[in-house]
């Protein structure tokens, strides 16, 4: 089993910036990569972005492309997901997961999710 534990949410204003960060345990050796989706009230979970362990390879939703950085750090077991130019739309709650292989929408690992809200 792996435990994914969020933190670094919270309330900001549009256009500021938020720093998430998920810190893996256990198993965390099964693993191939790690990611953030978010999901709000009624809709499904969408994926954000995500890094492999071992290359650092990263992907990224186009909605936030270019304002979201996600990183790792393997000594720590820990990503990262810093958050630029917040719009009201990226208010949800975000969720850390892990994945033992696959592709980016798979996911085998969830934390309870952190909450952003972005006020206007």
């Amino acid at each position: 089993q792996v435990q994914l534990v969020e933190s670094g949410g919270g309330l900001v204003q549009a256009g500021g910036s938020l720093r998430l960060s998920c810190a893996a345990s256990g198993r965390t050796s099964s693993t191939y990569a790690m990611s953030w989706f978010r999901q709000v009230p009624g809709k499904e979970r969408d994926f954000v972005a995500g890094i492999t362990w071992a290359s650092g390879t990263t992907s990224y939703a186009n909605s936030v492309k270019g304002r979201f950085t996600i990183s790792r750090n393997n000594a720590l077991k820990t990503i990262y997901l810093r958050m630029n130019s917040l719009k009201p739309e990226d208010t949800a709650v975000y969720y850390c997961a892990a994945r033992k292989g696959g592709n980016w929408s798979r996911t085998d690992y969830w934390g309870q999710g952190t909450q952003v809200t972005v006020s206007s």
